[in-house]
């Protein structure tokens, strides 16, 4: 089995509950979004380098994701670029705050710890589950 569908299925382990598999579609965009604008209200390059370092881990995964997840972050850094410089920060720290609040909500529910607490690659790992639902749906290959 490929280290992308061992992780992908370790990480479904504890998103079974289709509330909880919302919550998740919702939220970790929102995350990666957030994520990207504090690292942007630092510097843009470092939303650059960020994005660049997550693309290559994604890349040795898989390529059809770390596409998917090219065009997700290439769209979250242009927003952040057409964001007036003094909304980024406090735009990201809400959503991130709001975002992971809805992940434990969703936790909750499922009756499960996330998956983070054991293993911290599924930080990384979130964003290619969320991608994995449009591809299935879209019956494209990862």
């Amino acid at each position: 089995m490929r280290t992308i569908d061992t992780l992908l299925a370790r990480y479904g382990d504890s998103h079974r509950n289709h509330a909880n598999e919302w919550v998740h579609i919702v939220c970790v965009p929102l995350i990666v979004f957030s994520v990207l604008g504090l690292l942007w209200s630092v510097h843009a390059a470092v939303a650059l380098v960020g994005s660049v370092a997550a693309l290559a881990y994604y890349m040795k995964l898989s390529r059809p994701l770390a596409l998917g997840m090219l065009a997700m972050l290439a769209l979250m850094l242009v927003v952040l670029a057409i964001l007036p410089a003094v909304v980024v920060l406090p735009l990201s720290l809400v959503l991130f705050v709001l975002a992971w609040i809805g992940q434990f909500i969703g936790h909750q529910i499922e009756g499960k710890k996330p998956s983070f607490l054991d293993d911290l690659r599924f930080l990384l790992i979130g964003p290619l589950f969320v991608l994995g639902f449009a591809y299935r749906r879209w019956r494209l290959a990862y």
